[in-house]
């Protein structure tokens, strides 16, 4: 396995990099603090400066390990953080990872997370030893659903009513896809 840690992506529109502490006021105005992005994302809602900093500081020191692989989502036109991307869990012994990603609400529907998610799977392809990478999305989701779609990944199973919201006594399913390096590369070929 070759483990390179998060190393900067560009593409058309976007910079995938890592994060800086400067990140901190663009994640709060457009993404972190929004409860409808972090729930749909799984994660909490980061409320002042100082938490976001918090973590901020926690995500960059990760940097140092080889192993992790976390960017900011970078509009290009204007430099601002709209989002992130990473691996929220990778498996070395069988070389796959488990990719994550957010966009703030205002820059939804604009093609930005499928360029990210596009891109990283062309860098873990074509930079690391991973064979395979693979995202779940929430059965309410349906965006997320799309944005996977339009990447190359292609659709593996359900697992019904598998997430719980306890706030709304509610089940929901986990949709899960994959894209193996195989697949990339008769994808890349085949274009």
């Amino acid at each position: 396995m070759i483990n390179i840690g998060t190393q900067t992506i560009e593409t058309d529109r976007l910079l995938l990099r890592r994060f800086t502490l400067n990140d901190a006021n663009d994640m709060l105005k457009n993404w972190i603090n929004d409860e409808e992005v972090q729930l749909n994302y799984g994660e909490p809602v980061y409320e002042n400066i100082d938490s976001v900093t918090e973590l901020l500081n926690h995500w960059i020191a990760a940097y140092c390990n080889d192993e992790y692989y976390r960017w900011a989502i970078i509009l290009r036109e204007n430099n601002e953080n709209i989002g992130q991307i990473a691996f929220c869990d990778i498996d070395l012994n069988h070389n796959y990872a488990d990719v994550e990603y957010c966009i703030g609400r205002s820059y939804q529907r604009k093609g930005y997370a499928s360029e990210a998610l596009s891109a990283l799977i062309k860098f873990t392809f074509e930079k690391t030893g991973l064979n395979r990478l693979q995202a779940f999305h929430r059965g309410r989701n349906m965006s997320s659903g799309k944005v996977l779609q339009k990447s190359m990944m292609n659709y593996e199973g359900t697992l019904r009513q598998s997430f719980f919201y306890k706030d709304e006594n509610e089940y929901d399913d986990r949709v899960y896809y994959g894209i193996l390096k195989d697949d990339y590369l008769k994808n890349k070929f085949q274009s």
